[in-house]
């Protein structure tokens, strides 16, 4: 029970020290991804400098196959096939120890965080407790995983995408 609370301090640490360390986001989407079917997001937007504009806007992933390979941490050895929907994503290993492995399908939220990055947060739909937390960079194609339950959660690899949807990465 403590696990979990420190888990979730932790995602929650993580998700205002992305957001307010500087990492700047100049967000054109008006998409949303969402647990629950909800009428379109709004977004909030902050301008501190010309320069400097935050947004809460959500991103729908909807048509993306994406192919996270980890060469650093809890999941070294693994890749895993992420098939996003409107507000469901079903993660696959494909190669690694964990083929054969079968997981659920899982809700998630994706916010766009910086030019080609976003941040995406994979809940369970019955609880919508924090399941896997990721900062994907479509640029450098890199992925950084923190996935809670375990003394060593992280994990750093890269990342192709296999298909695209409709929505351009901002």
């Amino acid at each position: 029970m403590f696990a979990t609370k420190r888990v979730r301090i932790a995602a929650a640490a993580l998700t205002v020290a992305l957001l307010s360390g500087g990492i700047a986001a100049a967000v054109t989407s008006t998409a949303s991804a969402s647990p629950q079917p909800k009428p379109a997001a709004t977004s909030t937007k902050v301008t501190a400098s010309p320069a400097w504009k935050l947004s809460l806007t959500r991103f729908n992933l909807n048509g993306y196959v994406i192919n996270a390979k980890y060469t650093l941490g809890r999941n070294t050895g693994n890749t895993f096939q992420q098939t996003y929907q409107d507000s469901t994503v079903l993660g696959v290993p494909i190669a690694g120890p964990n083929v054969g492995t079968t997981f659920p399908t899982e809700d998630y939220v994706a916010v766009p965080i910086g030019n080609h990055e976003l941040y995406v947060t994979w809940l369970d739909p019955s609880t919508d407790a924090i399941v896997d937390v990721f900062v994907m960079n479509f640029k450098t194609r890199t992925v950084y995983d923190f996935a809670p339950g375990g003394a060593i959660p992280e994990s750093a690899g890269t990342i192709k995408v296999v298909t695209r949807g409709a929505n351009r990465i901002p």
